[in-house]
């Protein structure tokens, strides 16, 4: 157990060392031998500590070569990009329970608020910056630290990455009444102090945006489906041998 303590101080003093940037990205973790007379731990617990900074993806172990800090942010953005369909999905639980929350918690100046976007989202030039608004106001209600930042951090990926930017643009462009029908019915159920409305409406919202989402992807698909046909049939075609 003393061992497995130590090893866990050097995983911790190395990871501290590499977010302050004195290992950069790229560069050579020092030697075994210098790591152990630095930390005064037998070798033994230091190759304990970089098979852990290995296993949280901090380092990359090259035979003959050393120990090479890697960028293991970049690794795990790339096994795996966001959605708009996982990221709405995960808008729809989060945000409909702020929803009910707020129902309850919400105070007669963010109602007013919350009202007034609902008139800004009338007007296409603010409809989108009012749809957000609208979002944050329902966070900032619910009173809950955690909750906020929740919201907060589904909307910066809901307008930094290309590919849900494009998605929700699509759909969003093609049913502007209907989403002002849709924030209306929230807004009203949260006015009317209806926990199980706002909840409810909330998922109404998310659950239509979703299957437009889905519309969309497959009416994408069967275009490309028709493309790919058309230069197949243009290939093949014998038309142009009996003229």
């Amino acid at each position: 157990m003393k061992r497995r303590r130590r090893f866990w101080r050097v995983v911790e003093k190395l990871e501290k060392l590499i977010d302050n940037g004195v290992y950069p990205i790229g560069t050579r973790l020092p030697a075994e031998r210098e790591l152990a007379e630095a930390y005064e731990v037998s070798r033994p617990t230091i190759r304990e500590a970089i098979i852990a900074l290995e296993v949280r993806e901090r380092v990359e172990v090259k035979t003959g070569s050393g120990v090479f800090v890697i960028n293991s942010g970049a690794s795990e953005q790339s096994e795996h990009t966001i959605s708009a369909f996982e990221l709405t999905q995960a808008r729809a639980l989060v945000e409909a329970e702020a929803a009910a929350l707020a129902a309850a918690t919400i105070n007669p100046d963010e109602l007013a608020e919350l009202k007034q976007t609902l008139d800004d989202m009338k007007q296409a030039e603010f409809a989108d910056s009012a749809d957000q608004r609208f979002h944050e106001i329902i966070a900032q209600a619910t009173r809950n630290g955690a909750m906020v930042m929740t919201i907060q951090n589904l909307w910066k990926l809901r307008r930094s990455e290309p590919l849900i930017v494009a998605a929700y643009q699509d759909v969003c462009s093609q049913s502007i009444d209907q989403r002002l029908v849709e924030h209306t019915s929230i807004y009203d159920a949260i006015a009317k102090r209806d926990s199980s409305a706002a909840r409810k409406a909330m998922h109404n919202h998310f659950d239509r945006l979703i299957n437009a989402l889905f519309a969309a992807s497959e009416a994408k698909a069967l275009e490309e489906i028709k493309r790919k046909t058309d230069e197949t049939r243009g290939l093949y075609s014998i038309s142009h041998l009996t003229d």
